[in-house]
């Protein structure tokens, strides 16, 4: 949802191209993160659907690594929107 939002964004307030590459980057690398995320928890409950501390402590890394990129992608929309937004509002 929140590339949608962001892709809107740049449509309506122009951004440029090289704006553009820094969100379609940010954009990618958190579904990237999300699918090796996904990948990650497939393979620990493929190996064994017994909990074990390893197996939760690998899908905590994997899904702090879809956090951790959703926060550098809601930065990168910041440091591009926020000033343009800014500049209509004031």
């Amino acid at each position: 949802m929140a590339g949608v939002i962001a892709v809107a964004l740049g449509l309506l307030l122009r951004i440029s191209p090289v704006e553009w590459c820094c969100i379609v980057l940010a954009i990618t690398i958190v579904f990237a993160c999300e699918a090796v995320n996904t990948a990650i928890e497939f393979i620990v409950d493929r190996i064994s659907l017994e909990h074990h501390l390893l197996s939760g402590k690998a899908k905590d890394v994997a899904a702090a690594a879809v956090l951790i990129s959703a926060i550098g992608a809601a930065a990168t929309g910041a440091i591009i929107f926020g000033p343009k937004i800014w500049r209509l509002v004031f």
